[in-house]
């Protein structure tokens, strides 16, 4: 009690597998679709047929495990491969369904698609799907769900059933939202009963992909972004002569330019300024989050400006409101432009006042900040601006601090060349933003919007500017 599962290829007999032929061989009962059978009519002398026309699959796997009951071998004939949109699905499903003691077998075959593309030349050479057009198991709306992914994905996509009598729409569809993800010059292969007498090959373009092109004898091949045709044979590359470019940037750096590389891809910057997507991108590199690209405003041209700045022959001292926002600032760059990073808790300045009166330098800035009823880092403020009132200000911490600097600003106390805004927390972290933001809106100002915020986003931000030479081919990690 067996049934093989047989296909048999696309149908001329030069694509049958000898394990086929000797299934065919072995069975007594040879069932299937009428016009297949005729693909192997000389094999099937003094066998029993019993064939159907379109439609009577369920007819075909019923009489087959009738017939396999009665202790015959049975040959299940499918075009292609069984279990390529054939009848070894079926087979098995109703071996299940009514808990059949008969045996089956699946026999490979040569699927249409790999016909096809062999007779294409190699158009299958990367990672690739097939999706059927035919809508009689499929709802529509599943299939165009797969259309898309397949499309989104830069998948080859072969096509099966792309036309019949009463589907005459679906394949423009399919070309219409391929169009949304595609270059419409991406090569798309059509072969027309294929290993058949009447076989017929041919390229075209997605854009030029019509419904007079296909019926449902038809098998289309749309390629992936690196399928090209040269001499009417369609190609997709494996990669194996891709060209590796030499980098002669160091492994971090190669890293964090991977790194953007896959940022860009998951954010959409179709509206900003390369200021605004060069810094965004460093700190999504920082944080992993894609949703600081949403945060990120840059104003008065704060990026060129501070760079402009920074290698000029006397650059501007840079002031953080914390010690670990200096820390995360790349010191490579810092070292050769010559750069004076501060943090005022631990000044060199408050240390030799510190000394002399003979307390420690947090002291020092702590005395202050009870006298005054401010907090550590607001002291600190005060104290650089005494010092540095045109300096690059850098927050990624204290609310206060900023809030601080707005007020000297507003005072004409201090006058900085731009400010980094980027303290963190809860409370009047909004709020000591918004200050900064139309309290002194003449200031060249990175901010970092919402309650988002924190040191190492604010030294990224200044290791952004550092290497804004490399923003427009976007090639991060100067000095890394």
């Amino acid at each position: 009690m067996k049934i093989y599962s047989i296909g048999i290829g696309p149908g001329d007999e030069r694509y049958l597998t000898p394990q086929a032929l000797k299934a065919i061989e072995e069975a007594e009962v040879i069932v299937g679709y009428t016009p297949y059978l005729k693909y192997i009519d000389n094999l099937l002398s003094e066998k029993e047929l019993l064939s159907t026309g379109m439609k009577k699959e369920r007819e075909r796997a019923k009489v087959a495990f009738d017939k396999a009951l009665t202790g015959k071998t049975v040959a299940v004939i499918s075009s292609g491969d069984s279990g390529v949109y054939g009848m070894a699905p079926l087979l098995w499903e109703m071996k299940i369904e009514t808990n059949s003691d008969v045996e089956v077998e699946v026999i490979p075959g040569i699927s249409a698609m790999f016909a096809a593309g062999a007779k294409l030349g190699a158009p299958l050479g990367h990672d690739f799907c097939s999706i059927s057009l035919s809508d009689l198991l499929t709802p529509w709306a599943v299939i165009e769900k797969r259309i898309k992914a397949a499309a989104m994905g830069d998948f080859i996509t072969a096509i099966y059933n792309p036309l019949s009598k009463g589907r005459f729409w679906q394949l423009m569809r399919l070309r219409e939202l391929f169009l949304k993800e595609r270059s419409p010059e991406t090569p798309v292969g059509i072969v027309r009963n294929v290993g058949r007498s009447d076989e017929n090959i041919f390229t075209t373009t997605l854009q030029e992909l019509n419904t007079d092109m296909a019926d449902m004898f038809t098998v289309i091949i749309i390629g992936n972004s690196q399928s090209y045709v040269v001499n009417n044979r369609m190609i997709t590359p494996r990669g194996y002569y891709t060209k590796k470019k030499e980098s002669k940037d160091n492994l971090g750096r190669q890293i964090m330019n991977s790194s953007f590389q896959t940022i860009l891809e998951n954010i959409d910057t179709t509206h900003q300024t390369l200021e605004h997507t060069w810094v965004a991108c460093h700190c999504i590199h920082t944080t992993a989050d894609f949703n600081m690209n949403n945060h990120i405003e840059v104003t008065n041209k704060a990026v060129p400006t501070l760079y402009k700045a920074l290698y000029s022959e006397n650059p501007p001292a840079i002031i953080t409101d914390v010690s670990m926002v200096t820390q995360g600032i790349r010191k490579a760059i810092a070292q050769k432009l010559g750069l004076n990073i501060k943090c005022y808790l631990s000044d060199e300045r408050v240390k030799e006042l510190a000394e002399k009166e003979g307390i420690t330098r947090t002291e020092r800035v702590k005395e202050l900040a009870e006298k005054e009823g401010i907090t550590r880092t607001q002291a600190g403020i005060r104290l650089a601006v005494e010092e540095y009132p045109n300096a690059i200000y850098v927050f990624g911490n204290a609310p206060t601090a900023l809030i601080e600097l707005v007020n000297l600003i507003r005072k004409g106390k201090a006058n900085p060349i731009g400010v980094v805004a980027a303290p963190v927390g809860f409370v009047n972290v909004k709020e000591s933003k918004w200050q900064m933001k139309y309290g002194c809106p003449h200031i060249p100002t990175i901010f970092v919007n919402g309650r988002k915020g924190g040191s190492n986003v604010a030294a990224t931000i200044i290791n952004s500017i550092l290497s804004w030479a490399e923003a427009e081919a976007m090639h991060p990690g100067k000095g890394v």
